[in-house]
């Protein structure tokens, strides 16, 4: 509690002293459709409606921006009816912050220098460098995951061409196959070898299986029957980091999946290798993320930040074409693998803004009845705007060298979204039903009970 006191406290005076303007905004709100699921509320003196509880604080920001605010700021509490985690929370707060009249790279070199501030003030640690940058496509092609740890290595080498047309029919009829260097592990015993295997098969990875190479002056694999020496010295070429010490390990299958699986059993080799270190922080930008992606269930796209993201102006014929070619706007800070802050260049132009909803599946009349009150603030100019949102959460875990956000929330929810303090959520009185114009056939379910209760 006293190292989130402070990080808030250092939020306040860094933002106040850089121009910018504390601004609460409502917790009441309207549901919309994009992002994840809504907390609603009823509205007993509007029978039949009810409010939303605040994913983020996005329309009432960028109105801010048009009524004149240029530095906006809020230390906001947001909800999210959504499965929990150790680093997810039902509700959680943000460092909510816009700007006008600013460009991308007024936005990170504004809360780059944030970010130096608190790791500065809270672990005396000092950046003299500027944080590195990544676009989205090169950390998916090197580490699988739009968020990579960089405390360690283990990059990956796409392998396609260099081991297909051996007769090794998984790799032959894979569309891509990639390794990463594994360091130390070239000794693994066998029993640890299946229990690698057994991993990248496990629901967590979601891999077909692993293939790999012992290195050394004569390199063994899994595959040896089909590929000899001089083909398993050509793979670990790929490799510039390779020693005789290490392990290459191998998975092969669709491109996208593999890259997402294989960023996971990266992350879990470099967590099972101690590589992880809490005291040691490499952040890093990454930035150019695709602005849609596609959803197969419902045979849409759909908005990769949100809808008012925009898109590189270069990239907005690419829309008519070619939408999944088309960059955002938008960019994230990771630090040591985690995000911890994201945010955009918005879209200030209400043609360009309607032609954003057309493509993500609005017509004219529901996109004024979701989001008209900003269209319609539009039609009185809108300065170029842009922001970022920190996780505080997250912040101070990451800070504490702790895994779990719980630790440094007051009454956190358990895994459930129950607080077990106060017992809520809980049921309510017929009356209040009643008062609500709430008819209720559901009855809740019986609170757990501990083994020993039962």
């Amino acid at each position: 509690m006293l190292l989130r006191h402070k990080v808030a406290q250092l939020t306040r005076n860094y933002l106040s002293d850089n121009n910018f303007i504390e601004v609460e905004t409502p917790c009441l709100i309207k549901s919309t459709p994009e992002g994840a699921r809504d907390f609603v509320v009823p509205s007993r003196m509007n029978p039949g409606t009810f409010y939303a509880l605040p994913q983020s604080p996005q329309c009432f920001k960028q109105l801010l921006m048009v009524a004149g605010i240029d530095r906006y700021f809020q230390i906001a509490k947001c909800f999210r009816d959504e499965e929990l985690r150790a680093d997810r929370q039902p509700e959680f707060t943000q460092i909510d912050c816009e700007m006008s009249f600013i460009t991308q790279e007024d936005i990170l070199n504004t809360f780059e220098g944030f970010t130096k501030h608190v790791l500065k003030a809270i672990r005396g640690i000092e950046f003299k460098d500027p944080f590195p940058r990544m676009t989205w496509d090169e950390a998916m092609t090197q580490y699988g995951i739009d968020k990579p740890d960089i405390r360690f290595g283990m990059k990956f080498c796409e392998m396609t061409k260099t081991v297909q047309g051996k007769g090794f029919k998984l790799f032959d009829e894979a569309e891509y196959v990639v390794g990463f260097c594994a360091p130390g592990l070239a000794k693994a015993s066998k029993k640890d070898l299946e229990a690698f295997t057994a991993h990248a098969k496990s629901v967590d990875i979601g891999a077909s299986g692993l293939i790999y190479v012992k290195c050394g002056p004569k390199p063994t694999s899994t595959v040896g029957k089909f590929y000899n020496e001089e083909d398993l010295q050509g793979w670990i070429k790929l490799f510039p980091e390779a020693t005789d010490n290490d392990l290459l390990m191998i998975f092969w299958g669709k491109k996208e999946a593999t890259q997402i699986a294989f960023g996971r059993y990266r992350n879990y080799m470099g967590h099972h290798l101690k590589l992880k270190d809490p005291n040691v922080f490499k952040p890093l930008w990454v930035v150019d993320f695709p602005l849609l992606e596609w959803i197969e269930e419902e045979s849409r796209w759909q908005a990769m930040h949100h809808p008012f993201t925009s898109p590189k102006p270069e990239d907005i014929p690419k829309l008519e074409t070619d939408p999944k070619a088309v960059r955002a706007n938008a960019y994230d800070l990771v630090l040591n693998g985690v995000e911890v802050g994201g945010g955009s260049i918005r879209i200030h132009s209400q043609d360009l803004q309607m032609l954003m909803f057309k493509h993500l599946g609005f017509t004219m009349e529901s996109a004024r009845e979701q989001f008209g009150f900003l269209m319609d603030a539009f039609e009185y100019g809108a300065p170029p705007h842009g922001g970022i949102a920190f996780g505080l959460d997250r912040l101070c875990s990451l800070l504490g060298g702790v895994e779990t956000i719980r630790d440094f929330i007051a009454f956190p929810k358990n895994s459930h979204g129950r607080d077990t303090m106060i017992a809520a959520p809980s049921a309510i009185t017929d009356a209040q039903l009643k008062e609500l114009n709430i008819l209720c056939t559901v009855k809740p379910p019986a609170e757990e009970k501990k083994p020993e209760e039962k």
